[in-house]
C-alpha cells in the first residue's frame, strides 16, 4: 500500500448548517466511490471553509458517514480578494495499492477552480 493525497471541493448557496451538511456530504461520498476508498483507507482529512461559512464544521458530515476514527480537521481558508465564495474544500490522506490514480473531485461551481483536472469533472 501506499500513501496517496487528493483534493476535492464543493460550493453551498446559502451559510446554513443543513446546506453545509448537505454538501459536504456529496462531496465526500463523491470522493470514495471515485477513488474506489473506505473510510478505513483513510487517514485524514483537513477541510477549510471560506470566511462566509460558518453555520456548521464540514468534519460533522464525515463523521456521520462513517469517519469516527479518521482524525479529521477544519479550518478557514485564506479570504483571498475576488475568490470563489461559500466553498468547502478537503484535502484527504489515504492509502491504496500502488498504481493508483488519486481523482481529484470538483463539483458544482468549484468545477472552474480546477478546469485543468479533466478527471475532478
Amino acid at each position: 500500500m501506499q500513501l496517496f493525497a487528493l483534493r476535492g471541493a464543493i460550493n453551498v448557496a446559502h451559510n446554513d448548517a443543513t446546506e453545509i451538511l448537505t454538501a459536504s456530504t456529496e462531496l465526500m461520498e463523491a470522493i470514495m466511490e471515485r477513488n474506489e476508498l473506505r473510510p478505513e483507507s483513510v487517514v485524514s482529512c483537513v477541510f477549510t471553509a471560506t470566511h462566509d461559512l460558518d453555520a456548521e464544521f464540514p468534519a460533522v458530515a464525515a463523521r456521520a458517514i462513517g469517519f469516527e476514527r479518521v482524525p479529521l480537521l477544519c479550518a478557514q481558508e485564506i479570504p483571498v480578494p475576488g475568490s470563489m465564495p461559500k466553498v468547502i474544500r478537503v484535502l484527504i490522506h489515504y492509502h491504496a495499492a500502488e498504481g493508483h490514480d488519486p481523482e481529484h473531485v470538483y463539483l458544482r461551481d468549484t468545477r472552474a477552480l480546477r478546469a485543468d483536472l479533466h478527471a475532478a469533472q
